[in-house]
Order: structure tokens, then C-alpha cells, then sequence
């Protein structure tokens, strides 16, 4: 449920803000699981395992979720490092 309503609300979020939308969906396409073409339900979905992995390491727990707030910080902050690491350092 918590879920869901975290789905919902960065979504309302990122409709306000293009930019937040497009570094969402940046990220979520990083996150994908290899090979999510042959498996149902055929979407770009992290494996459930690593997400629970990844909230374990963040929350010391694999069944909380971030915040709205939390989500859409995270996701700028990983586009930016993304970006500077394919930019290369400048001098």
C-alpha cells in the first residue's frame, strides 16, 4: 500500500516538473532487470529482490520506503552523478 501511494506521489510531483520526470525515468531505466523483454509482465522492472536489497542498505529494513521527498532527491542526486561521470572531470 505504502508503496503504491509513494508511486502515486512522486508521479503527481514530476507532472508539475519536467525535469524531475525525465530523471525519474532516467533512473528507473538504470534500474532495470536484465532481460525484463522475456518475462511477464514484460516492463522495465527492478527485480523485487534488489529493491529490498537496496532499502535494507539505505533503512537498515527491506520493507520501508522512501518518502516522496526522499525519492525525488535521490533521483536528481543520481542523474547529476551520472551525468558528471559520462562528462568526464574538468580541469
Amino acid at each position: 500500500m505504502a508503496r503504491s501511494r509513494n508511486l502515486v506521489g512522486i508521479a503527481g510531483r514530476a507532472l508539475g516538473r519536467p525535469r524531475l520526470l525525465a530523471s525519474l525515468l532516467r533512473a528507473a531505466w538504470r534500474f532495470r532487470a536484465r532481460g525484463w523483454w522475456r518475462r511477464s509482465p514484460f516492463l522495465p522492472l527492478p527485480p523485487r529482490e534488489y529493491l529490498d536489497w537496496r532499502m535494507h542498505t539505505a533503512y537498515g529494513d527491506g520493507d520501508r520506503d522512501p518518502s516522496v521527498d526522499e525519492l525525488s532527491r535521490y533521483v536528481r542526486w543520481a542523474n547529476r552523478l551520472y551525468r558528471t561521470r559520462r562528462e568526464g572531470v574538468r580541469t
